[in-house]
Formats: C-alpha cells, sequence, structure tokens
C-alpha cells in the first residue's frame, strides 16, 4: 500500500516544481514593464513638443494604455516629468560620482572619461533634449527648475568639481577657483547638447563637426590648462 501512494505523490510533485520555474503571465511582465514605456513616451513627446504643451492623455495614447492607468504611476505631469529627469540624467549622475569616489590614479584621465561617459550616455540620445526643455520653460515653471537645479545641475558640479579638487590637492592640476572652471567644463557640453536636440534635427547646408571631436578638442584645451606644469628654469 505504502509503495502505490509514494508513486501516485511523485508527479504531484514534479508539477509543483515545474510550475515554480514557469516564467511570469505577460500580463504580470507587462505591468512591471509599464512605468519604463510610460517614461520612454513621455521623454519622446516632452522633447518633441516640449513641458507645457504635452498633455497627459497623448503620454498615455503613446505608452498604449489608458489615462487612468497613467495617473496610477504618475499622479501628475509635474510628476512624470521629474521621474523622466531621475531616469535619465539624475541616475547617470549619481552613477558617475560612484566612480569618482572609487577611482585612484590620474585625475586628468578621470576627467577625461567623466565628460565622455556624459557625452555617451546622455549627449547622443533623446535625454539631451531635456536640457532643452528646461532652458526653454523653467522661468515659467519655477517648481520644476528648483527640482532640476537640486537633481542634476548641483550633482553635476559636484561631481566635476570633486575631481578639479583632487586633482588640485594632488599637484596634478594647478590651483583653479573650483566654482568658475566647472562652469567652463560644463558649458561646451550643454552647447552641444542644446544644438543637437534643436538645430540638429535640422537641414542644414554647411557641414558642422562631429559633436564628439569638439568635446576631445575641448578636453585637450581644459587640460593644457589645467596641468600642473614645472616652473622655467
Amino acid at each position: 500500500m505504502s509503495k502505490p501512494a509514494a508513486k501516485a505523490r511523485a508527479p504531484a510533485s514534479r508539477s509543483a516544481s515545474t510550475d515554480a520555474r514557469q516564467p511570469a503571465p505577460l500580463r504580470q511582465r507587462r505591468k512591471e514593464a509599464r512605468p519604463q514605456e510610460l517614461l520612454a513616451a513621455a521623454l519622446e513627446l516632452f522633447v518633441d513638443k516640449g513641458f507645457a504643451a504635452t498633455r497627459s492623455e497623448e503620454v498615455a495614447a503613446r505608452a498604449g494604455v489608458s489615462k487612468g492607468t497613467l495617473y496610477l504611476y504618475y499622479p501628475s505631469k509635474q510628476e512624470l516629468f521629474k521621474a523622466v529627469v531621475r531616469e535619465n540624467l539624475a541616475v547617470h549622475i549619481a552613477e558617475g560620482l560612484q566612480i569618482v569616489a572609487q577611482h585612484q590614479g590620474s585625475m586628468a584621465d578621470l576627467l577625461r572619461f567623466v565628460m565622455s561617459e556624459w557625452w555617451r550616455r546622455v549627449g547622443q540620445g533623446g535625454a539631451a533634449g531635456i536640457c532643452k526643455i528646461m532652458v526653454a520653460e523653467a522661468r515659467n515653471f519655477p517648481e520644476l527648475a528648483q527640482f532640476y537645479v537640486d537633481e542634476v545641475i548641483e550633482p553635476s558640479h559636484q561631481l566635476i568639481g570633486s575631481v578639479l579638487e583632487r586633482g588640485i590637492a594632488s599637484g596634478e592640476f594647478r590651483p583653479v577657483p573650483l566654482d568658475e572652471t566647472v562652469q567652463v567644463m560644463i558649458g561646451p557640453v550643454l552647447q552641444q547638447m542644446l544644438f543637437q536636440s534643436s538645430f540638429g534635427a535640422c537641414q542644414m547646408h554647411r557641414p558642422l563637426p562631429e559633436p564628439a571631436a569638439v568635446l576631445q578638442m575641448q578636453m585637450d584645451l581644459m587640460l593644457e590648462g589645467l596641468l600642473q606644469r614645472p616652473p622655467p628654469r
């Protein structure tokens, strides 16, 4: 009697094991992916139309959901925009701060890496258009402007400033005023991002230099001015 009973239980045990290995239902996977889909749709529309002109129902329609579903994740258009900024800009700055904190070695190499990575991750993609939005609409949305300062501008200045400060402390860089030098470092990158998300979409008769080549030249000139040189004999 005991052996047949054991045989009867075995298939149930294998079935339970098989069920545990099955992937999540399609509906559950779709629900987990929905915030990313909403943020991607919002980024496209914000960059194309601007913050003020974009309507929440447009974002929902592009993501293939109802407006009510959008509000379940992001209760207002302002909260949606903040999530877009965090997902496409703030997260990269936070990763950069970790890289800087862990780096051992040349600060010149680190500075070049940080600037090139920012262009690769942000400047070449749709996220570059967020800067254009803020320049155009910050005055009309001061609460969003302050959020952008807190989440993007201040941390990015801290990121570049920390590299410069360590380079000065080690003697690799000559003493320079940090705030002003950070502005000089960031300025050309912002200019390229703004240009790409505005004039870059137009048919220009005059061929323009590749942004990566422009930024490479900027770094060469900046490091030439930053590096500590031995005094002339």
